[in-house]
């Protein structure tokens, strides 16, 4: 990307309180303090991954967001396609999940996922993604533009990128054109993809060995737990580990690894899926792929030796923990979920300072 403006990472803002922050610096990390607390990286989209995201903030300062963009649905999709950008609405997802609770945290993720409705071209356009794109042009960078966006929302973690390009995500389906139940059809683009009739066979990435943002691999490399999931099994979860690189780095990190299964099967996308199936996928995509714990909601699993079976198979133990609302609806519990979270990383990590 061109068109860089230093000048721009020089800016402050004013906290809620009334106080200047201070300058950006000049990637926007965040200065740690080695072996405070955990340092975790959490892999996904959408909002799965908001909702681990919610979750791990509650118990860690140290959070990395690795987020796919693969997205060409909607807002980022326009966006995609008229500018040749980054997707940006699931990067802009994991920056509202990390916005604090107080009133300036939960202001600006107000701010940044309002949509405008009119019968124009800003309809359904979200905030966050215009905000984000501008900055992107300003910078000429990806991380330093989505630094600075963190910052400005006091985010309590770091969000990246898995590549520096727009990917598309292809499928292979069977049984996609119900007239031919038995055929195998190439069912192109995420948001096709999480909606598509028929049984997803496997998904692959266009380009089909994209580089991976050296930070996000950095991270992973240097985390002490990485989580995978919750969330589209196919559209969001399973692409990262289409990148070689990263992919590489999650098989050669020496952090711990939980993959967190969502609560119920996605209708499309993994319909009529098992818990061990969501596994079984997983593995026929990534054969290497090492883990430590799966993480699972126990009302969701109705057969927990076929899933410590599957588990077995990455080299994991099962926890399974309650981690859904009460009101029925498939969606994670924040505070039941960084409780899950936390018990994981003391029980089967090493029991760190952060303790």
């Amino acid at each position: 990307m061109t068109g860089r403006t230093p000048r721009l990472s020089r800016l402050r803002r004013v906290t809620p309180e009334g106080r200047v922050g201070r300058p950006v610096e000049a990637r926007g990390a965040r200065p740690r303090r080695r072996g405070a607390q955990p340092k975790v990286v959490a892999l996904g989209g959408g909002m799965g991954l908001s909702a681990s995201l919610a979750a791990l903030r509650r118990i860690t300062g140290d959070l990395t967001a690795v987020v796919t963009v693969a997205d060409d649905g909607g807002s980022s999709g326009r966006l995609r396609d008229e500018l040749g950008v980054l997707p940006p609405g699931d990067l802009r997802k994991a920056l509202a999940a990390l916005c604090g609770d107080d009133e300036w945290g939960q202001t600006w993720a107000r701010v940044i996922q309002h949509r405008f409705q009119s019968k124009g071209d800003l309809h359904e356009h979200a905030v966050g993604n215009l905000l984000i794109v501008a900055l992107w042009e300003q910078l000429g960078d990806h991380v330093q533009a989505l630094d600075l966006v963190g910052r400005l929302l006091g985010a309590h973690g770091r969000v990246l990128p898995m590549s520096a390009v727009p990917l598309e995500l292809q499928a292979l389906v069977k049984g996609h054109d119900p007239e031919r139940p038995d055929d195998v059809d190439t069912v192109r683009g995420q948001a096709t993809v999480a909606l598509t009739p028929g049984e997803v066979q496997s998904v692959h990435l266009v380009p089909h060995d994209p580089p991976a943002v050296p930070e996000a691999v950095a991270a992973v490399l240097d985390a002490d737990w990485v989580v995978l999931g919750p969330g589209s099994w196919f559209s969001s979860v399973i692409p990262h580990l289409l990148v070689p690189e990263l992919l590489e780095a999650l098989t050669e990190t020496k952090a711990r690894r939980v993959l967190s299964l969502n609560l119920a099967p996605q209708p499309g996308e993994t319909e009529g899926f098992s818990p061990q199936r969501h596994l079984e996928v997983l593995g026929r995509h990534a054969p290497k792929l090492a883990l430590d714990v799966v993480l699972a909601d126990e009302a969701a699993v109705p057969d927990r030796d076929l899933l410590t079976d599957a588990a077995k198979r990455f080299g994991a133990a099962v926890e399974l923990a309650p981690v859904a609302r009460t009101d029925g609806s498939p969606r994670h519990d924040t505070e039941l979920l960084a409780a899950a979270y936390d018990r994981i990383f003391r029980m089967h990590g090493r029991i760190g300072p952060w303790r």
